[in-house]
């Protein structure tokens, strides 16, 4: 990943805002030291900036044109995807048919005409094109554009789509720190494209948020270097912003709060260039300790901890000082990442208490400094647990609200409706929590529940809600859930899946077709009723002979026929020479190998106890010499694929540090964030260590085969010796590793067919112990 380059001006515009708050007196709603300036305000349907939408005169042939707007931004985007074709494509502004966002394709072979309604909205226009006219799929991540021809096919007659909901919302609070908090703006703008292009309108901005905060507090009695050691470090700062933790991994440096608010700035300006809606974190009340003994008047409801963390103290929205406080805010982030109509924030998230505050009264005070900063804005909030409460929502006018469900596939017997009193409401999942590198998803609870819900009779579901805790992975899962959206009927999950094999590697194989029905059959319809993701791998498990799980929350058993999977594999190595060419496939096959790999470890830990319990020690050392072998083989499988790999990882937050101390830093960021999490309480009584569990090159070799070599060695010592093994401080191991700084590959190496070949082998016939 490319050295994020920095401002070295040393006046920065933190001293600027200060410099402005300073000089303009107590704040207030109406105080204007901070003006809006800055992008344009976005329209009231969230999709194309007001400034943007120009009339057309009424010409003699008949009624008005479309309404026009600038293309320039989604030309530019094909360039970045498909820079040998782009020129083959031309677009046009279209009106809406109805009240929602719609596109149409048509046109001859090398010449493509595609209108939409929005920039974003022709990106999915040609989505829609690649994947059902050209037949190549550009996921997220892997594509077959390697087969897409010299010149675009024709479309027979007009291929059209309209958006069935307004809402196409993207990315949970968790997204940046599991998916990678020292991105560059090239890697989130690709991202932007890559949603655009699957119909997404509306993305979750926290790049930068801290901002506004380090900003407004400093009006407040707090001075800059306390409120850099309050804001965590860059890949914890989601469970900051849900006010569930705060400091660790800091204290951040002046550079590193302006070079991640340049950062924020720009994802918000492409999502509104795009015609798409950033949405951006609102104040519902967050401040450091010691906010009321600084600020008379105010009174502070302690929150307790959160897995072992302090809380940061929430700040009572009926009391006087919060207005002041999120007008400062408000205006400081309009000035830095420009207008929205969207803002996301959750009160008392996972635990929190509203200490005898009025529930009902504190969200009307929240949303009124929101109307007073944005009037007209919409307050999206996390449908997770009992959130939002029926309390809470009676306090707030629900027509300004937007819930996005996380929960709309994990139970069942929902009535969201009931439950929220008819607040718009997105259908949404979560899934891949912590990032886990495992495939599947309740995709066919999807496919059926959507539909229904929609149609009911008084339905209050205005949209989908992509949500999984980190994204990158699972590129199967992301494009069915977004195709929901443009579906005029229900989704034929079998259908579905058939096509998708075609188009992923690039044309219609056989056995890339067989592969993915067994995928569909297994890993792809895990049921409702208690998860919505597989279970995660035991390799990545605290070593244990009795090992269920890697992180607390995950899955304790199977959710699928694991020989699915290993079917799947097979058919896989039988695709023809010219979609094993494609980028997808080879994504693919390193995956589904990995993973019948990683499943075959629930069927061997078990006959590792019972050899120890049995005191067999040839038994034992057999047992365990395969165990180490298959993790080796898992080593060297990951290795194989860039996006299994995590010197990218690494190297990017090394890459934002100004010196070696700030680059040491920010790297113990990236590294806790994938092992213990925090520091040894939450870790170890909390439950976070490996909650973000992944199966990469380097963590597979350094972290867990080292454990579990450990392990068995104690064991084996026990056998040997009659005594119990010996305690080993598994927190310290890892603390140890997440504070080191080797260096990791970031280019792949191995023949990832020829590695998939050797699971495949190895899971017919045995693992060879090197």
């Amino acid at each position: 990943m490319a050295r994020r380059p920095f401002l070295r001006c040393r006046h920065t515009l933190v001293v600027l805002a200060l410099a402005a708050l300073t000089t303009a007196g107590p704040a207030s709603p109406a105080d204007p030291a901070l003006p809006a300036t800055g992008p344009v305000p976005v329209a009231a349907a969230g999709l194309v900036p007001a400034s943007a939408t120009v009339p057309v005169p009424v010409s003699a042939a008949g009624p008005p044109s479309a309404p026009a707007f600038d293309t320039a931004p989604a030309r530019a985007a094909l360039e970045r995807l498909l820079p040998s074709h782009a020129s083959q494509f031309t677009l046009v502004p279209a009106g809406a048919k109805g009240s929602g966002d719609s596109f149409s394709v048509s046109g001859t072979t090398g010449a493509i005409e595609v209108g939409g309604t929005s920039p974003a909205t022709l990106l999915t226009g040609v989505g829609q094109y690649l994947r059902r006219v050209a037949g190549v799929d550009i996921g997220w991540p892997g594509d077959s554009l390697a087969r897409l021809p010299d010149r675009l096919p024709a479309v027979p007659g007009t291929l059209t789509g309209s958006a069935s909901v307004p809402h196409r919302y993207a990315l949970n609070d968790t997204d940046e720190g599991y998916s990678g908090a020292y991105r560059d703006f090239d890697a989130y703008r690709h991202q932007i494209d890559l949603m655009a292009l699957h119909g997404v309108n509306e993305v979750f901005v926290p790049t930068g948020a801290e901002y506004p905060y380090y900003v407004a507090l400093q009006r407040f009695g707090y001075d800059a270097a306390e409120l850099r050691r309050w804001i965590p470090g860059p890949a914890h700062q989601g469970w900051w912003l849900l006010q569930n933790m705060s400091g660790f991994a800091g204290p951040v440096s002046e550079r590193l709060v302006e070079a991640r608010a340049t950062l924020g700035g720009r994802i918000a300006g492409h999502l509104r260039a795009l015609g798409m809606t950033p949405v951006l974190p609102g104040f519902f009340g967050t401040v450091p300790a010691g906010f009321a003994g600084r600020n008379p008047g105010a009174v502070t409801v302690p929150q307790g901890r959160w897995v072992g963390f302090e809380r940061p103290d929430w700040l009572d929205p009926t009391g006087p000082v919060f207005a002041r406080l999120a007008a400062t805010y408000y205006r400081v982030q309009r000035q830095r990442f420009g207008d929205t109509g969207m803002f996301k924030m959750d009160l008392l998230h996972e635990g929190g208490t509203a200490g005898g505050v009025d529930l009902a009264a504190a969200a009307r005070a929240v949303q009124r400094s929101l109307e007073a900063a944005r009037p007209g804005a919409t307050w999206v909030m996390l449908g997770w647990q009992k959130n939002p409460t029926a309390a809470l929502l009676s306090g707030v006018d629900r027509r300004r609200v937007l819930i996005v469900d996380g929960l709309s596939d994990r139970y069942d017997g929902l009535d969201r409706e009931a439950q929220w009193g008819g607040t718009p409401y997105a259908f949404g999942a979560i899934g891949n929590f912590g990032g886990h590198t495992t495939l599947g998803a309740n995709t066919a609870v999807w496919t059926g529940r959507f539909h229904e819900w929609l149609t009911a009779p008084g339905s209050a579901l205005r949209g989908i809600a992509y949500l999984p805790e980190a994204t990158g992975g699972n590129p199967a899962a992301f494009d069915l859930f977004t195709a929901l959206a443009w579906q005029p009927g229900p989704v034929d999950h079998r259908a579905w899946f058939e096509e998708y094999a075609a188009r992923r590697y690039g044309g219609a194989d056989p056995h890339a077709a067989a592969a993915w029905e067994e995928l569909r059959r297994g890993p792809y319809s895990t049921p409702s009723g208690t998860w919505s993701e597989p279970q995660d791998g035991l390799f990545a498990a605290r070593p244990s002979l009795t090992a269920t799980r890697s992180a607390r929350w995950s899955p304790t058993a199977m959710r699928y026929e694991a020989a699915t999977v290993e079917r799947a594999l097979a058919e896989l190595l039988r695709v023809a020479p010219e979609g094993r060419a494609t980028d997808a496939y080879r994504h693919d096959l390193v995956d589904v190998a990995r993973q019948a790999l990683t499943n075959r470890a629930r069927v061997l830990l078990p006959r590792i106890r019972a050899a120890y319990e049995a005191g067999d020690l040839p038994g034992f050392r057999e047992l365990t010499a395969e165990w180490n072998a298959r993790l080796g083989l898992l080593g060297r499988l990951v290795a194989a694929d860039r996006r299994f790999l995590l010197g990218p990882w690494l190297g990017a937050a090394r890459s934002w540090g100004a010196d070696h101390a700030e680059r040491d830093l920010l790297e113990y960021d990236a590294r806790s964030i994938l092992t213990t999490w925090g520091g040894r309480g939450p870790s170890e009584q909390g439950g976070l260590r490996d909650y973000a569990n992944r199966e990469w090159a380097g963590l597979v070799r350094d972290v867990y085969a080292p454990r579990w070599t450990t392990y068995f060695a104690g064991l084996e010592e026990s056998l040997l010796r009659g005594t119990p093994p010996a305690a080993v401080d598994w927190f310290a191991h890892d603390d140890t590793w997440a504070r080191g700084h080797e260096r990791y590959p970031t280019t792949p190496t191995g023949d990832p067919y020829a590695l998939a070949k050797e699971v495949h082998a190895g899971l017919i016939g045995g693992y060879v112990v090197r």
